[in-house]
């Protein structure tokens, strides 16, 4: 079984290249693929001979001026390192038991369901076939993890990589492992029941006794300096149960922070040990394969079958079109309820008051303890929030045109302007996103007096109200570029949730987001040039006060181009062709 696994991928990996040449045919895909190579080149190998002379100046740099606590520090970190890994594969062992995803090597792709299942082979057969199937992607993770180490020589980048390996292997079969028991959760007979509770338990033993250990660890005095914590933390494996509860997890750990051969050569027995257990436990829990293996095979079933057929399973919710109005509210509505059904009206109500009824406690009682750290945390999470909402929310959030263009022969049989198709399709996400930046925008007001103390009351809310004032204009701008995009490059632009891989798919995307952050800037210029000119005229008379006018004349101005560039776009919606749409990648 094995010569037949090795042939397969050897087979599949061939062919998997020989259609990536292919498609280099297109020129799309291959100025995608120069882009791609571009991108990584400078991301990775460039960098690296930048920042090898980086890092010596600064070396330099250090030693004269007398580097005690920094190299405290980094001697620390390789001291502790593998107990502070061995705490987040430990988090990670006991998160795994809880969130409710299957591992990969069950998922069998339609030829391998109809070939292999009925094969004489045997289940571990198929097992440590699927195993065998993903060393590509675990070993080209490897890789990649050890390029973008950039300061690290030869050896140490061999380390990493093989070490890298080791842990994500380790991980994939745990996860396949746990995905296995799980069944035994419902199984009628109690042993089996007993069996299959007492990993959970043992794990949850161990984060008992490594918490105790490490509260007593730091509350014993207090902590003077960063090394001083990561000492206390890599104290806590070298003694009593904690050493034995964390042993497994740091040992998986212990070949990335090897610093010599033969170090690394006596790390790396103990770390094959312990994925020598978890591959035998695999093997030994194969009677639950065939029935994960069955219910994951018809979950792909049913999502390409759904796919395929556009089917949605419409669930009620509650909100109904009007029979008379503009025609953008429909494809509003549309959009809306399209979002709500896909989260359910019932968790948009329960965030919604949520985060309504945290913003208003956690602001009265930031203020009223005057807890100037807390508020200052708050707005910054509040900050990237709304920054999120309103620069790259609009290239995730893609219930628009983009999702559309794989119902572009219905939409051109509606009796509608092509400039309103193209308005509605923006009209929800881009308001969705104006609400949602706005109350971030509100939360981080709220808690700016404490977080700055020493600026005006008044400024802050001039900035404030400057900030919800400019949201629809940037939102509003992106969403215009990006249907825009989707309308004279339909090609370029995944429909869906479609998301092509490969290089010369990296290369497209960095190319749409490159003429994006170009259009938008573009876009958005002639409002901050007026808006600046009002800031300038008349800030000396008026104060910070007139920030407000001046994001509204930036955002009407924006308002004017988004309703003029969609009826610009109406000639070339009317002209888009059905076949220049790709269905499939």
């Amino acid at each position: 079984m094995i010569s037949a696994s090795l042939y397969i991928i050897l087979c599949s990996a061939r062919n998997r290249f020989r259609r990536r040449l292919r498609r280099l045919r297109e020129p799309r895909y291959l100025i995608g693929a120069i882009v791609g190579v571009a991108y990584f080149y400078f991301a990775i190998f460039a960098r690296m001979r930048g920042r090898a002379a980086a890092d010596a100046a600064r070396n330099r740099n250090l030693a004269r001026r007398g580097t005690a606590s920094a190299e405290a520090v980094t001697s620390a970190l390789i001291a502790s390192g593998p107990a502070l890994a061995g705490l987040g594969f430990l988090a990670l062992s006991i998160v795994a038991w809880v969130l409710p995803f299957d591992s990969g090597l069950i998922e069998f792709s339609e030829a391998e369901t109809d070939f292999l299942f009925p094969a004489p082979v045997s289940r571990r057969q198929l097992l440590i076939h699927r195993l065998l199937r993903s060393q590509l992607g675990i070993i080209f993770g490897a890789v990649v993890v050890s390029f973008a180490s950039l300061n690290l020589n030869g050896w140490m980048r061999l380390r990493i990589s093989i070490g890298t390996w080791l842990v994500f292997l380790t991980m994939k079969v745990y996860f396949t492992v746990v995905t296995l028991s799980r069944g035994r959760f419902r199984s009628k007979r109690a042993v089996e029941r007993a069996l299959a509770w007492m990993p959970l338990a043992a794990l949850a033993a161990a984060a008992i006794v490594i918490g105790v250990a490490l509260r007593q660890a730091f509350g014993a005095n207090p902590v003077e300096h960063l090394s001083d914590a990561i000492e206390r933390i890599g104290a806590v494996s070298l003694t009593g149960a904690s050493r034995i509860a964390l042993w497994p997890f740091e040992t998986l750990a212990r070949p990335l922070f090897a610093t010599t051969a033969s170090g690394f050569a006596r790390a790396a027995g103990p770390a094959l040990m312990v994925l020598g257990v978890l591959v035998a436990w695999m093997l030994r829990s194969d009677e639950r394969f065939q029935e994960a293996a069955a219910l994951a095979a018809a979950q792909r079933a049913e999502r390409i079958q759904a796919r395929r057929a556009a089917v949605i399973r419409a669930r009620s919710t509650g909100l109904s079109l009007g029979l008379a109005g503009r025609a953008e509210s429909a494809f509003f509505w549309k959009n809306g309820v399209q979002t709500l059904r896909l989260a359910g009206p019932s968790l948009v109500r329960v965030v919604a008051v949520t985060i309504l009824a945290v913003m208003t406690g956690t602001s009265a009682a930031v203020n009223r303890l005057h807890l100037r750290g807390s508020a200052a945390a708050v707005f910054a999470v509040a900050s990237l929030i709304a920054l999120f909402s309103a620069i790259l929310a609009p290239q995730i959030i893609r219930t628009d045109l983009r999702s559309d263009l794989r119902h572009l022969d219905l939409l051109k049989t509606w009796p509608v302007r092509a400039a309103t198709v193209i308005r509605g399709e923006m009209a929800w996400p881009g308001t969705m996103l104006t609400v949602l930046g706005s109350l971030a925008v509100v939360c981080a007001w709220l808690f700016a007096p404490s977080a700055f103390p020493g600026v005006p009351a008044l400024t802050l809310l001039s900035i404030a109200i400057a900030a919800v004032v400019l949201m629809p204009a940037v939102v509003f701008s992106q969403y215009l570029v990006q249907n825009a995009a989707a309308v004279v490059f339909p090609a370029w632009v995944p429909l869906g949730d479609q998301r092509p891989r490969g290089l010369e798919a990296i290369g497209q995307r960095l190319i749409l987001l490159a003429g994006v952050l170009v259009s938008v800037t573009l876009l958005m210029l002639p409002g901050v040039v007026a808006g600046a000119v009002l800031l300038f005229a008349f800030r000396r008379w008026v104060g910070m006060l007139i920030l407000v006018p001046a994001s509204l004349v930036c955002t009407l101005i924006v308002a004017l181009e988004v309703l003029a560039g969609t009826e610009m776009l109406a000639p070339l919606y009317d002209k888009l062709d059905l076949l220049s749409v790709e269905r499939a990648d």
